[in-house]
């Protein structure tokens, strides 16, 4: 019995109790756009079907297109238009089948299929292909109010944009689409729920995941995406303004606008007053042309600017008042003015990759600030942990109790003593610390009871920082150290984080980690990703068995006396990716390495030349050398060296 398209999991408990359950050799197929049906099948027949491979949307298309031919064959003269479709569909199915029988009643000539092409997005926008209307009304249908406005939210991003997890979430609870549904819940925590839920319903596609498994990026088909914004514009949820110099624009009542294209002349000259929203998503936009629009805008809440080369914001922003969300993020942002304690509604600050060095004192009087991101990108030759430099405060941050996430701040003696108020912190960033500032920072640190995220960076490579007082919250995923620590300090340093369990990724650097340290960190068995840059100082490298059992990448960057690598069995037993960066002693690969059946790429930069020289020899050579055979169940194996600037991936 098939049962198709099954928006419920309750629809099988309530039929099942009619069917034999012994003696029975029947089969149930049931089909479903959502996750918590698929949990119905039993042990592991769960199909999770992915978009179609090319040679199988050629297939699929080819059927609807010419299903009244004979051969069902796409002439040659069609094949470079037909292929330009399929490209559009980006595997959907359901895209697919639809432009294929759009297709199948025009004229087969290059004419009017181009015709076609270029009115395709029209076409989908007025609903001219049902059956692929049919299947977004459906979802929309089923969904409930608040994710439907985050689903339609997501489509004012241009087409194959990718949308990034923690943005996404903050926008939409700046935006109110995210409200508390009982105490256990956080607002961010209600917000990733949606958006798990959006890809559950396969409205978004899984771009990529982190190490721990966790959704990183998302995006939305180019083909459910047209839809959508339809959806968006009968409603007046958004509009899409993309500059065009020709044919009048209008926000039509329109709540939300996302500006595509740099020519805001027409949408200038619009009337924006009940305008909730502005995203520019175009780099060059003339900022006198934004004034006007900013002006009738008194109700807006969410001005995006981020990726423009805007360097000053114009002086009509400071008087919206209702203004939940400040995007500068990747602009050419110098400064804030004082004016900017105007904004009392003011939820996210979000600078960061900004050109901002400091915050004006006006700042810690925006009381209902959730999250202020202003770190920067400096110099590769400067030190910073991944070379994020921070921003310095005012005096007075403490009054911010509200703060989810401060990122990232230069360290002074008043703001370590200030920012232990903060005690409601999930992501905190600090650079420029002192070993004198150590103990108000681990003080401070240690009130932070919810920290998800923590880096910290020392002011220069020999700063060494003394942690012995430091405590670590147990809800910790993620966190970077770049300092040297005292020798005789880190085992019972890392002794102290044996009950970091929700402990996912590490990175530390310049910690002054040799042969008997390293083992100390073992304990951390929930990590999944590890790096360790110019932090290991011994020459071997040993990871016993049951070691690290989830790591799915390592990277030891810059051990330059490490020459053994040995690796028990069942040690690193998941790892997906191995990295040595600048070991120039290592002269053999790791003792062990075959042991590792997930591991799907090794990369060796910039270890001797020895090594890299015999396995690219090895590689050429007839005989299937032990080295050869170590690595051969390994995709992708690359080596690099780069003084002479090569690089070559081995297979």
């Amino acid at each position: 019995m098939v049962l198709d398209d099954v928006w419920a999991a309750r629809v099988w408990s309530e039929i099942r109790n009619v069917f034999p359950t012994s003696n029975c050799t029947s089969r149930f197929v049931i089909t479903s756009r959502k996750h918590e049906v698929s949990l119905l099948a039993t042990r592991d027949c769960a199909i999770h079907l992915e978009p179609l491979q090319e040679h199988h949307s050629w297939l699929l298309f080819c059927n609807g297109a010419f299903w009244n031919t004979d051969d069902k064959e796409c002439p040659v003269e069609l094949q470079e238009l037909a292929r330009k479709f399929i490209a559009k569909c980006q595997g959907l199915p359901i895209a697919i089948a639809c432009i294929g029988r759009l297709l199948s009643w025009k004229p087969p000539t290059p004419a009017e299929w181009e015709d076609v092409y270029r009115g395709l997005d029209t076409q989908l926008a007025k609903n001219m292909i049902p059956d692929a209307h049919m299947i977004l009304k459906v979802s929309l249908e089923d969904l409930p109010y608040d994710l439907k406005n985050c689903f339609l939210h997501c489509a004012l991003s241009p087409e194959d944009y990718v949308l990034k997890r923690r943005k996404t979430m903050r926008l939409w609870i700046a935006a109110g689409f995210i409200r508390e549904k009982d105490e256990s819940k956080t607002l961010e925590e209600v917000a990733e729920g949606y958006l798990a839920e959006l890809v559950n319903r396969s409205l978004l596609q899984v771009v990529e995941r982190n190490y721990a498994g966790r959704l990183k990026y998302c995006r939305m088909h180019d083909v459910i995406r047209l839809l959508a914004l339809n959806k968006a514009k009968e409603e007046c949820f958004g509009k899409v303004y993309n500059g065009s110099a020709t044919g009048a624009f209008s926000v039509d009542g329109a709540r939300r606008i996302s500006v595509h294209g740099g020519n805001l002349e027409q949408l200038s000259r619009s009337g924006t007053t009940h305008l909730r929203e502005l995203h520019v998503f175009e780099r060059y936009i003339e900022v006198g042309l934004l004034k006007p629009i900013l002006t009738s805008s008194k109700l807006l809440t969410m001005l995006d600017l981020q990726g423009t080369c805007i360097k000053m914001l114009p002086n009509e922003v400071f008087n919206l008042f209702n203004l939940r969300y400040l995007g500068l993020r990747d602009t050419k942002m110098e400064s804030l003015p004082e004016a900017v304690e105007r904004l009392q509604s003011l939820e996210v600050l979000d600078a960061s990759k900004s050109k901002l060095t400091y915050l004006p004192s006006s700042v810690v009087k925006l009381n209902k600030l959730r999250y202020l991101y202003a770190w920067s990108v400096v110099a590769s030759e400067e030190f910073e942990i991944g070379n994020l430099g921070g921003v310095k405060v005012p005096n007075g941050i403490q009054q911010l109790v509200g703060l989810r996430a401060l990122q990232s701040v230069k360290a002074t003696p008043e703001f370590l003593r200030e920012v232990a108020a903060l005690i409601e912190l999930k992501t905190f960033g600090v650079c420029n610390v002192r070993s004198e500032q150590s103990a108000d920072l681990s003080n401070a640190i240690t009130r932070m009871s919810h920290l998800v995220h923590l880096e910290i960076a020392a002011a220069a490579e020999n700063e060494v920082l003394q942690f012995e007082g430091l405590y670590l919250p147990p809800t910790l995923s993620s966190f970077g150290l770049a300092g040297q620590l005292e020798k005789t300090s880190i085992p019972q340093l890392f002794s102290s984080w044996s009950h970091l369990n929700s402990l996912t990724r590490l990175h530390l650097a310049f910690s002054n980690i040799d042969e008997q340290t390293f083992s100390f960190l073992h304990m951390l068995r929930g990590l999944r990703f590890l790096e360790v840059m110019k932090a290991f100082e011994g020459r071997r490298l040993d990871f016993c068995a049951g070691s690290f059992p989830k790591l799915r990448f390592l990277h030891i960057w810059g051990a330059a006396q490490l020459n053994q690598v040995r690796i028990e069995e069942g040690a690193i037993k998941t790892l997906a990716e191995l990295w040595f960066t600048d070991c120039p002693e290592l002269k053999f690969l790791p003792d062990g390495i075959e042991h590792l059946a997930a591991l799907e790429k090794l990369i060796l930069k910039d270890t001797s030349e020895e090594l890299i020289k015999k396995l690219r020899q090895k590689r050429d050579s007839d005989e299937c050398s032990e080295d050869v055979m170590k690595i051969s169940h390994i995709r992708n194996v690359t080596v690099a060296l780069s003084h002479n600037g090569f690089e070559e991936r081995i297979w």
